[in-house]
């Protein structure tokens, strides 16, 4: 599908990496890993063509189709979800430019029977044959039905994208890549942004997914869930390995200390040879066997070590004076963004010591609870701070207030205070921030740097309750890990918002969830709160499996109500095998259609035999759903 060959790129003639050499295939769901600024971003774009490497190539397969999600979406402003997610039809929609250019010629014209008119109407046939072949007649339809699957609702359609946060933005995207039906799918961190929700969803996607997908993600449990491939750069080389990302580092562990077996017992061999060489050169009779050792000691393979970068923040948060019981009272808290409701009368009480999370699809209130507690946003009810609270509060776009014009150490010195203004240097260096990096302005780091250097900054002032709304954006696995650490050993008060489950996991004891404006809690970690949801749901089934079990028991009538019920699913598996089978054929014919286009419509009926397939489709479909709606009255 994919090669790349002798991959290198250059930076001011300093290589990012060198002689980097991989292939994909379709299945591969490759996990595309290493420290921020290794160059997994640029490798995407490399792959994605948006980048041209300094030294070696790519091949691609012929007509091979590529879908790039990349970090930042920009999209154009005044266009509605509908009409944002319709930029996936590029050819559709310049058909659609050209038929309503033919249809205006032609309703100006008079000359019928002029060599041009017929021309034009040529043309007009062969363009509406085209636009049907490709779907123009359906494109809407699907487009709707992938909108709905996604979690939209009919009335967010005609909605401008403006509107919508990050995550929902994210999900438009995600709907224009799936309508293209892509072959190689790039995913530049798809999980920031979103909600747990859509994570889970956006697995089930990836895991079905029948083309070659590569993903740069630093949530570990995202990874070990979707990937079956690891490729991690290091040092300017890549380890390639077909296991998801935990079965990865297992495996590297053990090679890491095979290979420095191997390279202790090598050395031995190596000083034992030397050591027989400076005996025999001094002797005359030996000096035959020295030579002949030397040369069998120049022909050895030299055994390395693969590089590991053990590089890694440090990180600690000391807690100031000790606060009251009671750190947060919040009572009746409403608040709405014009006609949009987000909270509707929320109480909330945090007690000194605590771990809470906030979890919830985005737009729930998370990111405005947060903001109220630090009254950064008007709001109606009351909310009233402990004794003694002293608040650090990491915003979840703490990395955007950075003034981009001062350096590093500027930053930090004009945060600093008289006690504190000293061990500036010494807390950079403890982030990685080591020699001339301080020097560096803030606008040529990256999201992880740049991040790396909030969490620093808000070390400068005391606090003894920490509020962090989506630190691990753009942060790295190891450094991710190095601050759940530290968050496990506060000892102040935490209230944590984060989408990221490995993360989460162990760092609370209370999980509060955001839903239709209001809040529900739950005594435990994120794990207990992703069970209690499953086990919501399988109540639901099981009512309904209960159902029909008292309907099973209730005699003669009930008994041909089953028999109805098996006759009807029965039903709707062969007309669901059909359905599949008429797809598929419609997906070969459209294949050859892209390859051989002439060739293909010249075989004889071929449009009556593709339409006649087109139909018996739209029909069995209609017929599905006459079949799963009697089911579901039938089951009620």
């Amino acid at each position: 599908m994919l090669s790349v060959q002798n991959v290198a790129v250059a930076f001011g003639g300093t290589y990012l990496f060198k002689d980097i050499s991989f292939r994909l295939g379709a299945g591969d769901r490759v996990g595309l890993v290493g420290k921020n600024g290794a160059g997994k971003s640029t490798m995407l774009n490399l792959i994605g063509q948006t980048n041209s490497p300094t030294e070696g190539s790519l091949a691609l397969e012929k007509n091979l189709k590529i879908g790039f999600l990349k970090q930042d979406i920009d999209f154009v402003k005044g266009r509605t979800v509908l009409e944002e997610s319709y930029q996936a039809f590029d050819e559709i929609k310049a058909l659609e430019r050209s038929l309503e250019k033919i249809n205006t010629a032609l309703a100006e014209r008079e000359d019928y029977d002029s060599e041009s008119y017929h021309d034009l109407m040529v043309e007009l046939n062969e363009v509406t044959a085209r636009y049907e072949l490709i779907g123009g007649y359906h494109y809407q339809g699907t487009t709707e039905r992938i909108l709905l699957g996604l979690g939209f609702q009919a009335e967010d359609f005609h909605k401008k994208t403006d509107t919508f946060s990050g995550g929902w933005r994210m999900r438009i995207e995600l709907a224009k890549l799936l309508l293209q039906e892509n072959d190689i799918l790039l995913l530049d961190e798809p999980t920031n942004h979103l909600d747990i929700d859509s994570i889970i969803w956006l697995e089930g996607f990836l895991k079905k997914y029948k083309g070659a997908v590569v993903l740069v993600s630093h949530d570990k449990m995202f990874l070990d869930q979707v990937t079956n491939r690891t490729i991690e750069i290091v040092a300017g080389r890549i380890y390639d390995y077909s296991t998801p990302y935990s079965k990865y580092l297992e495996l590297r562990k053990e090679i890491i200390t095979q290979q420095k077996a191997a390279q202790k017992n090598q050395e031995k061999q190596i000083q034992q040879t030397e050591k027989l060489i400076e005996k025999f050169r001094a002797k005359a009779s030996k000096a035959s066997m020295a030579q002949s050792l030397i040369k069998k000691l120049d022909k050895i393979d030299r055994i390395e070590v693969d590089v590991e970068d053990n590089q890694a923040m440090k990180l600690s948060f000391p807690v100031a004076q000790q606060p009251g019981k009671i750190i947060i009272q919040a009572e009746g808290i409403k608040k709405s963004y014009g006609d949009k409701k987000v909270l509707l009368g929320v109480d909330l009480e945090i007690a000194r010591g605590t771990k809470t999370a906030f979890v919830g699809q985005n737009g729930q209130g998370k990111s405005t609870l947060a903001k109220i507690i630090m009254n950064e946003v008007d709001y109606q009810g009351n909310c009233a701070l402990g004794h003694n609270v002293m608040i650090g509060y990491f915003a979840q776009n703490q990395a955007e207030y950075l003034d981009g014009k001062l350096t590093l150490l500027e930053t930090m010195q004009e945060a600093a205070t008289d006690e504190n203004r000293s061990r500036v240097r010494d807390m950079l260096g403890a982030f990685m921030f080591r020699g001339e990096d301080v020097e560096k302005r803030v606008n040529v780091l990256s999201g992880g740097e740049r991040n790396r250097l909030a969490l620093c900054k808000l070390l400068l002032s005391p606090f003894n309750v920490l509020i962090m709304d989506e630190p691990t954006n753009h942060l790295d696995i190891r450094s991710k890990n190095v601050l759940k650490e530290a968050l496990k050993k506060f000892e102040g008060t935490l209230i944590l918002i984060s989408h990221d489950r490995d993360f989460l996991e162990g760092l609370s004891e209370r999980v509060i969830e955001f839903k239709e404006h209001k809040l529900k809690e739950y005594l435990g970690d994120i794990r207990y709160y992703l069970e209690e949801k499953n086990l919501d749901s399988l109540k639901e089934l099981e009512k309904k499996e209960k159902t029909v079990l008292q309907k099973e028991n209730n005699g003669q009538q009930d008994y041909q109500l089953q028999k109805k019920v098996k006759g009807l699913k029965n039903k709707q598996s062969k007309l669901e095998r059909i359905i599949a089978d008429l797809e598929k054929e419609i997906k070969a014919i459209d294949l050859e259609l892209e390859i051989n286009y002439e060739a293909t419509i010249a075989q004889e009926n071929f449009f009556e035999s593709y339409h006649q397939k087109k139909e018996l489709l739209q029909e069995k479909m209609l017929a599905w759903e006459e079949v799963v709606e009697s089911l579901m009255e039938l089951e009620a």
